[in-house]
């Protein structure tokens, strides 16, 4: 990636008191391991993110992205600091909160993680099995319609292994929009694919964001990706990067 095409926008705009933030860390440490194996990832991250918002995080590997966005998806425990996300606190949080925030998250991974022996149509109706109240009818007409929405219409009951590379990752944010998430996280969704295939994918999370309100977070390298962004965060070494400390890393 050409990193001279990042712009250094760093942290969040005012906050409006009478809307919640969808994201509100405060301060939040993380470390893998104990005593001498205790390796510290995050240091002091605050930020926020708030509804309809098309947040970028950048740095180099290593830096502690990966890692903000599983906390922040409560797929680990926050044990140091606050964080608060979709009105739910997050710190010291028990299981069934846990399971409640992620039933409200869409996720996006790099790689798009569908199961072979199913076919389009049936990999995102999977995602209804985290939503017991929808039934199988409703499940099964509300994927065709998401596949459909981004562009799938003539392949909704391929396999994986007839798509190609963009298309599966479209099936992938398909998965990830068909319960009406409130939020999207989204982990370097572009990097394997094709420069037409990672814009159309972008693309359909702008629109999600910009027509439901609903926010995206997204890690990423990709610098073709950066002009859909409200905002950039960018990280080095744990921690949020000033503007100034950005723009001498970029």
């Amino acid at each position: 990636m050409d990193n001279s095409t990042l712009q250094p926008v760093v942290q969040h705009n005012p906050v409006d008191t009478d809307r919640p933030a969808v994201i509100h860390a405060v301060n939040v440490n993380f470390a893998f391991g104990e005593g001498e194996l205790r390796k510290q990832i995050l240091f002091d991250v605050s930020f926020e993110v708030d509804a309809g918002e098309i947040v970028l995080l950048t740095g180099p590997s290593g830096s502690g992205k990966t890692t903000l966005l599983t906390l922040i998806g409560a797929l680990r425990h926050v044990r140091e600091g606050q964080l608060t996300v979709l009105n739910r606190p997050l710190h010291h949080a028990s299981k069934d909160d846990l399971i409640a925030t992620r039933r409200e998250i869409g996720f996006i991974f790099q790689q798009h993680n569908l199961l072979e022996f199913l076919t389009a149509r049936q990999n995102v109706e999977l995602m209804f099995e985290l939503h017991p109240e929808v039934t199988a009818g409703e499940a099964r007409e509300r994927s065709i319609q998401i596949l459909k929405d981004v562009g799938l219409a003539d392949r909704i009951d391929y396999y994986p292994a007839r798509l190609s590379g963009g298309q599966k990752q479209r099936v992938a944010v398909a998965r990830a929009l068909v319960a009406n998430p409130h939020l999207i996280l989204a982990d370097e969704p572009t990097a394997a694919l094709d420069s037409q295939s990672g814009r159309d994918v972008v693309n359909l999370l702008q629109k999600l964001a910009r027509t439901q309100g609903c926010p995206v977070l997204m890690v990423t390298h990709d610098s073709r990706v950066l002009d859909i962004a409200d905002r950039i965060i960018h990280m080095e070494d744990g921690r949020i990067a000033t503007a100034a400390e950005a723009a001498t890393s970029a």
